[in-house]
């Protein structure tokens, strides 16, 4: 069992067994459902075993390694493999779709082709984090491409085939910056390409060409992530797509292009890495500030979460720039903090639509006591969503916090410059997270509407929200649970540094 293919299995099983949803008995949508729900959670077992039994904290640092000869032509391998850094995301990504899944229970309309996108959408999402071969890392980047397309222009709002397009435009353009900078590293010093992640770590470059290779690799994350001024897409996306689709994006997509930044750009760039780094710095801190109050301006509550989601990628892009242990440790809990946060948020949108059919929060109010359960949920989450502590958001921002401030390479002055102006974005947070739920459940409005009674959350949405936001305390109260997968790499990665 040892020489199994264990991530071969977790990466294809998904979208293998999501194909035969197209041969399910004509029985309506219950047994497509149950179907998709059931691989979802064969899926997150068969991970959860293969992660707790076969992987060693104390191990070497790449586990689960699998190396199969694709392509003779151009010396293409299927190489997978798993460390402390890509865990965590694998885990997050099966958690939130498991839910999302669960969450789409309302969804009849082409229900067959819909729940095989979400399942593919699971195989794509879960390759990036396990490949370790470049070219194979921008196939599985790509392979989400089409899903989250056809998700939101089939089942998207009345701007969806807009929205679908602009995504699709940025993220595709992103994505040739990402070729360009898998084949220049592959082709450079040889005639055969080598596209192993482990010989590229011990590859040296030119410094000029490392820069290119950087930029290039940052422009197709930075799209991903996103990083201002390429995140202009996010919020048309999230604004139409069903709250499901939003579960994704916001809980995983976002988080690739982070993971990506720390995979290839930290650790085979870092001498590029560490000539940007005070520009990363100075990116993720406007990013913070920037997004804050442009959220505080957005009528429609979905757009709202989402540049709320971009503000805290902020400070993921600071734990990367801060070249610190503490700093890269904050900036992975707070990508696994962040997509259980802003999944939870958008989930708790889509259930509040479902009820009052407005999207516009000037237009709404009083829902506090029609909805009790959906106000006590969406209360909580957002409180988690501005670092209350006790909460994963608060330990995470804590310990970016601190990676900067213990960053050996700032000057104090920079250090204590960059934590005040961090600090400013965190108290921006609570007033456009407080003014929300103010817009939302304080009021009357809604008794002054003909229809004034609303279904609170059912067991189905009860559970989803409870399953979010018992990790979310979890990690909030004992994060080792995230820093004992990550500390041992994290150290790998910045001892070339220094």
């Amino acid at each position: 069992m040892n020489n199994f293919p264990w991530l071969t299995l977790i990466v294809v099983f998904p979208i293998a067994a999501g194909s035969l949803i197209f041969f399910l008995p004509h029985r309506g949508n219950k047994v497509i459902r149950w179907y998709t729900i059931f691989i979802c959670i064969m899926e997150l077992l068969l991970t959860t075993y293969a992660f707790c039994y076969r992987f060693q904290l104390d191990g070497p640092l790449m586990q689960l390694t699998e190396n199969y000869k694709w392509i003779d032509f151009f010396d293409f391998y299927w190489r997978l493999g798993i460390d402390g850094i890509s865990i965590g995301p694998i885990l997050l990504t099966g958690f939130i779709t498991t839910l999302a899944v669960l969450a789409a229970w309302p969804v009849t309309r082409d229900s067959r082709l819909f729940h095989f996108l979400m399942l593919a959408m699971y195989s794509g999402q879960i390759g990036p984090f396990s490949s370790q071969d470049l070219l194979l890392f921008f196939i599985m980047w790509e392979l989400e491409l089409i899903p989250v397309y056809l998700l939101l222009s089939m089942w998207g709002g009345r701007k969806r085939l807009y929205s679908a397009t602009k995504f699709i435009l940025y993220t595709a353009g992103g994505s040739l910056f990402l070729l360009i900078g898998v084949l220049g590293i592959g082709l450079y010093g040889s005639n055969e390409p080598t596209l192993n992640f482990e010989t590229s770590a011990n590859q040296s470059y030119p410094v000029a060409l490392e820069i290119i290779f950087y930029i290039g690799f940052f422009i197709a994350f930075a799209v991903k992530s996103p990083i201002i001024p390429l995140h202009t897409w996010l919020p048309d996306t999230h604004g139409e797509a069903h709250y499901s689709t939003c579960m994704l994006l916001a809980g995983i997509l976002l988080k690739m292009g982070a993971y990506g930044l720390v995979r290839i750009n930290m650790e085979l760039l870092p001498h590029a890495h560490s000539i940007f780094s005070p520009w990363l710095i100075i990116v993720g801190t406007i990013q913070i500030i920037y997004a804050a109050l442009t959220s505080l301006g957005q009528r429609n509550l979905k757009k709202r979460i989402a540049y709320s989601s971009v503000s805290h990628m902020g400070f993921i892009i600071i734990g990367i720039g801060s070249i610190s242990d503490t700093g890269l440790n904050g900036a992975i809990l707070q990508i696994i903090s962040h997509g259980f946060i802003g999944a939870a948020l958008f989930f708790l949108a889509g259930t509040s639509y479902d009820r009052i059919r407005i999207v516009y929060l000037d237009e709404m109010g009083g829902m506090a006591i029609a909805l009790p359960k959906i106000f006590t949920t969406f209360s909580i989450l957002s409180l988690a969503s501005l670092a209350l502590p006790g909460m994963s958001g608060f330990v995470a921002e804590l310990i970016v916090f601190f990676g900067i401030l213990t960053s050996q390479k700032y000057l104090l002055m920079t250090k204590i410059l960059i934590t005040f102006v961090m600090a400013i974005g965190m108290i921006l947070t609570p007033i456009y997270s407080l003014s929300m739920l103010r817009q939302m459940f304080y009021g009357y409005k809604l008794f002054y509407t003909k229809n004034s009674y609303f279904f609170d959350s059912g067991p189905r949405e009860l559970f989803i929200s409870i399953s979010i936001l018992l990790p979310v305390i979890g990690i909030g109260i004992y994060p080792d649970l995230v820093f004992a997968l990550s500390v041992d790499k994290v150290e790998a990665i910045i001892s070339k540094f220094f």
